[in-house]
């Protein structure tokens, strides 16, 4: 789905949600690159509702410096609440990003922040909507990048199977 038709959908969906403004992005600060100008596309992804993770110091850390590299672009992406999630799933739409609304599939990197080890059901739950395969075996280079970081993943015995590649301390310094 291109992201001319998930803005579509979108406008005719949202008022069906609870919180509509946490999917549509365009808050200040937000950068929005040109996407057919960077070499390295990434996702970068909190699997919970944006009203917890756009308070996740790291997220936006990660965001400012992928975003001040030329080359680069970083979008946002957050785990929908389960109103939208139906919506999404009725009406067919992937996980997007809030900036351009690119499915995450369209990425080169999908970089997931897991704080905490509750989060891993929700993880799994974004894999699927954006349409990706959960276990990394069964991955491709059709598939973008599965990486993930945070305090949960200093031991990432639990969700290895799911995940390409871990960051082990803080990503900032990767």
């Amino acid at each position: 789905m291109h992201p001319e038709k998930i803005e579509q959908v979108l406008d005719r969906i949202l008022l069906r949600v609870e919180k509509p403004g946490r999917y549509v992005g365009g808050e200040y600060n937000s950068v929005v690159k040109n996407w057919d100008e960077a070499t390295v596309k990434i996702a970068l992804a909190f699997p919970d509702v944006y009203d917890i993770g756009m308070s996740n110091l790291g997220i936006m850390l990660l965001y400012q410096q992928i975003n001040n590299q030329p080359d680069m672009l970083a979008e946002r992406v957050f785990s929908p609440w389960i109103d939208m999630e139906a919506q999404m799933r009725q009406e067919n739409i992937p996980l997007y990003s809030l900036e351009t609304k690119h499915r995450v599939l369209d990425f080169d990197i999908l970089g997931i922040s897991i704080p905490y080890e509750q989060l891993y059901t929700n993880v799994l739950n974004m894999l699927d909507l954006a349409g990706m395969p959960l276990r990394s075996l069964e991955r491709d280079e059709r598939y973008p990048l599965v990486i993930a970081g945070g305090h949960s993943c200093y031991n990432p015995e639990p969700i290895y199977e799911y995940i390409d590649a871990f960051v082990i301390g803080e990503g900032e310094e990767i």
